[in-house]
């Protein structure tokens, strides 16, 4: 009998039966009336889950190429930025900065520390001020959640430009754009979005256009300007996905039915059931032990046991697809994702495949106790 497959990565993430129906329609052309009905539709609402009244611009692109946009759209060759950075997409756009010959000063913390907004406050005084600063508000390879409110203030106060990288975040913890005074928001379709990855995503200020236009830098398909021109017809520059779109438009719709704040306390609750889960076995978290990492939960490693032969045992035994850890914590942690289509009995399918794993593994754990302490968690 074919296996049952759960895919329990930060992204991509499960994508709900109805946004795979509305994909597989015929195709249909992208300047059809049609599809601009889809169009406007997806662009209107994508505006409400980033809480903004400002132009939302829509990629055909992974996250990262929607980063992209903003660093050639904003980072003039030899300029001074400051990065934040915590982990591993931190360090990615330090280097995707740095190869638009911007002149990256990082506000490094190690891998699992929570970035503090004083900190930058401290460097921006430090360095004589910046006009642009990156910040990741879910840093996926060690789920730590940052206070992106206290950034925007500290950015404001500043005058200094803040990109957020949302890519995990969006549409699972609270980031209310215009109310915070963010900038720039960067997020992709593949993760809470609950939709297959190839599209990215730029929420730009007014502020942040008017920055733009100072910029010279060489830029074509990461154009805000081009965008944002054909998006006011609802139109797009250039080909865009359709059937992505489609389904994005989809997907968006049964976010705003859920409804933000019910989204956001689902995450939470999802959250607390993985993290007490993990604790009931005797194992211990990397990631914070707070209701803000409410987007993955990365765990230690037991003493002896490489995470990788972990993940190969539930997946290729158990049909559960899980994340290992990056870079250094390669083999040393193993992530969980719960953000976007995912509900209690995910958490606590997995759970019990972990448990059964790692005792397979001969892990010293505690058996029989963490389906439990997740429902309770979850119900609290």
């Amino acid at each position: 009998m074919p296996a049952k497959r759960y895919l329990m990565t930060p992204g991509p993430t499960p994508v709900p039966p109805q946004v795979l129906a509305a994909m597989a329609e015929p195709m249909i052309h992208h300047r059809a009336a049609d599809f601009r009905k889809h169009y406007g539709e997806c662009l209107a609402r994508l505006k409400q889950v980033t809480c903004t009244e400002s132009d939302v611009l829509l990629f055909t692109a992974s996250g990262t190429g929607a980063f992209e946009s903003a660093v050639v759209n904003l980072c003039a060759p030899g300029e001074r930025v400051v990065a934040v950075t915590a982990g591993s997409f931190g360090d990615r756009w330090v280097k995707l900065a740095q190869a638009f010959g911007a002149d990256v000063v990082q506000l490094k913390y190690a891998w699992g520390e929570t970035p503090q907004a004083a900190d930058l406050e401290a460097k921006l005084k430090e360095i004589g001020g910046a006009p642009v600063a990156f910040v990741v508000q879910s840093e996926t390879s060690t789920g730590v959640v940052s206070d992106i409110e206290a950034f925007a203030k500290v950015a404001q106060a500043a005058g200094t430009t803040l990109v957020v990288d949302a890519v995990s975040s969006l549409a699972a913890v609270p980031l209310e754009m215009d109310a915070w005074g963010v900038d720039v928001v960067i997020s992709g379709s593949q993760k809470a979005l609950m939709t297959p990855p190839g599209l990215g995503l730029a929420a730009v200020s007014q502020r942040a256009f008017e920055h733009a236009s100072r910029v010279k830098q060489p830029r074509f398909y990461w154009d805000w300007e081009k965008t944002r021109a054909a998006q006011a017809k609802v139109d797009a520059p250039f080909t865009p996905a359709v059937s992505l779109v489609i389904g994005m438009n989809v997907a968006l719709g049964m976010i705003l039915e859920e409804g933000l704040e019910t989204a956001f306390d689902r995450h939470v609750r999802l959250g607390r059931a993985t993290r007490a889960g993990i604790k009931a076995m005797g194992l211990t978290l990397f990631s914070p032990d707070e209701d803000r990492s409410a987007v993955v939960t990365a765990v230690n490693s037991p003493a002896g046991i490489d995470s990788g032969d972990l993940n190969k045992i539930l997946k290729d035994k158990y049909g559960v697809t899980i994340a290992g850890g990056q870079g250094d914590l390669k083999g040393k942690i193993f992530r969980i994702g719960h953000i976007g289509w995912f509900d209690l009995f995910d958490i606590t399918t997995t759970l019990t495949a972990i448990e059964i794993a790692l005792a397979e593994l001969g892990a010293d754990i505690v058996r029989g106790t963490a389906v439990n302490a997740a429902v309770a968690a979850f119900q609290a």
